[in-house]
């Protein structure tokens, strides 16, 4: 499930990507202006740092996501299917969100709040004419509310443990790179693909069928499964079934009559099936003062099937 969900968070910043040049763009160009006196070498090496904060600070909050979800979530979810399920319900929800709801923007402008906090902050880093500046831009730019970033961190919640939390979230801004480093024309392709072919709406209805298999699936192979609980394996004893020597061409089924046959008092590890040959056998030599009439169940004993010209009554 860790390779899905992971699959998962990077489609989902890379086709989410779009949406967040409204406001990502921006910064990209106010980045970009205070790097014009740089070399082109050490121009790349920057952007590849201050985006490299940005993952960084992802990572640090798919971390806290992931400790909220184990301290809070895991005592309350322990032998039961509810992991399964609330994940299932976060895949539906950003699903919706990629297709355009606008659940989360309350929570957008609560977001800002702290990123207008971090204003002193961010006026310092410029310009980004040294790498520890651009790594520092790069963490701030990580608080930068949004609701796509929101989205995923729901995902790194429910993502069993703090170190997937973080994974999770690096990978998801690692979808956000292509579009945020092309140059203006390759973005405005990228744009018109991902718009024409609508491609985000496409990854979130994948999202959304997913998160519905996750809770759907394990529930229909539960009750398939409920269907075999008819069999009593309990009363079926394997030692005693001795497989290698039962021969399944010799066996005829029409001719079993498992009513009266008595599991309990056949020992099959005695039984040697291979060395039986019923058409050998000798009924005229069969001794009647050998044989134990208490052993002998009359209600088991099928006339029809007595031939009296091979019965020897004299011995």
């Amino acid at each position: 499930m860790t390779i899905a969900l992971l699959i998962a968070a990077f489609l989902m910043g890379f086709f989410g990507s779009p949406h967040c040049l409204g406001m990502c763009g921006g910064i990209v160009t106010a980045f970009g202006l205070s790097m014009k006196e740089t070399s082109p070498a050490k121009k790349r090496g920057l952007i590849a740092t201050y985006h490299l904060g940005r993952l960084l600070s992802y990572a640090l909050l798919g971390l806290i996501a992931g400790v909220i979800g184990t301290t809070v979530l895991t005592p309350l979810m322990v032998g039961n299917s509810t992991p399964r399920i609330l994940l299932g319900l976060v895949l539906v929800f950003v699903g919706l969100t990629m297709l355009g709801l606008p659940f989360l923007n309350k929570l957008e402008r609560l977001g800002m709040h702290f990123w207008q906090a971090l204003s002193p902050l961010r006026q310092k880093v410029f310009p980004l004419n040294t790498f520890p500046r651009a790594l520092t831009a790069g963490l701030l730019w990580g608080f930068l509310p949004c609701g796509l970033v929101y989205g995923a961190l729901l995902i790194a919640v429910v993502g069993h443990d703090p170190l997937t939390g973080a994974v999770l979230m690096f990978v998801f801004g690692l979808g956000t790179v292509p579009m945020l480093v092309a140059t203006h024309e390759t973005v405005n392709w990228m744009r018109n693909q991902i718009g024409r072919l609508r491609l985000r709406q496409v990854n979130g209805a994948i999202m959304m069928l997913s998160g519905l298999a996750v809770i759907a699936v394990p529930m229909v192979m539960a009750n398939m499964h409920g269907g075999h609980g008819q069999m009593n394996h309990e009363q079926m004893n394997p030692e005693q079934m001795n497989h290698e020597q039962m021969n399944p061409e010799q066996m005829n089924p029409e001719q079993m009559n498992h009513e009266q046959m008595n599991h309990e008092q056949m020992n099959h590890e005695q039984m040697n099936h291979e060395q039986m040959n019923h058409e050998q056998m000798n009924h005229q030599q069969m001794n009647p003062e050998q044989m134990n009439p208490e052993q002998m169940n009359p209600e088991q004993m099928n006339p029809e099937q007595m031939n009296p010209e091979q019965m020897n009554h004299e011995q």
